[in-house]
């Protein structure tokens, strides 16, 4: 085949061509887009559990979700540090929060730069003024409340 005889241009093969080179570009952009935004969203839904337990006075379900350890009743003295007793007094009615009605997921940001494999979940309880700031360990899913 030389190029005299070679076959002549299909605009209708070239469009489709560059419809799919767009359309691919497209949805590699969308996907890292939505990758970047939901990229600590394993994170923010332990906090949103937490919460919604804390909401229904589900004390000890929060209890567990806040160690991430169903079993807890089954070995108590493995959380001697932060006890049940401890954590209701905290969290319960006459905790910082108070009973808690309401609340929202308001952001989320990594702290591998803090020496920590971890993410700082900030939430708004009660429509207050001033927000929750809470560490989950990104490894195991446990929770604490960020100290700064």
């Amino acid at each position: 085949m030389t190029l005299l005889d070679a076959k002549p241009f299909d605009v209708a093969r070239a469009r489709r061509r560059k419809i799919k080179i767009v359309a691919a570009i497209v949805v590699v952009i969308v996907i890292a887009v939505l990758g970047w935004m939901y990229r600590n969203w394993p994170e923010e839904r332990v906090i949103s559990h937490f919460f919604a337990a804390l909401g229904k006075q589900d004390y000890e379900s929060a209890y567990a979700i806040y160690f991430n350890d169903a079993e807890w009743r089954q070995h108590p003295q493995k959380y001697k540090q932060y006890a049940y007793a401890d954590f209701y007094r905290d969290w319960g009615p006459g905790g910082e929060w108070g009973l808690i009605k309401t609340f929202r997921i308001y952001g989320s940001a990594d702290t591998k730069t803090f020496g920590g494999g971890g993410v700082i979940v900030e939430v708004v309880v009660n429509d207050r003024a001033e927000h929750a700031r809470m560490f989950v360990e990104k490894s195991d899913k446990t929770i604490t409340v960020y100290p700064y």
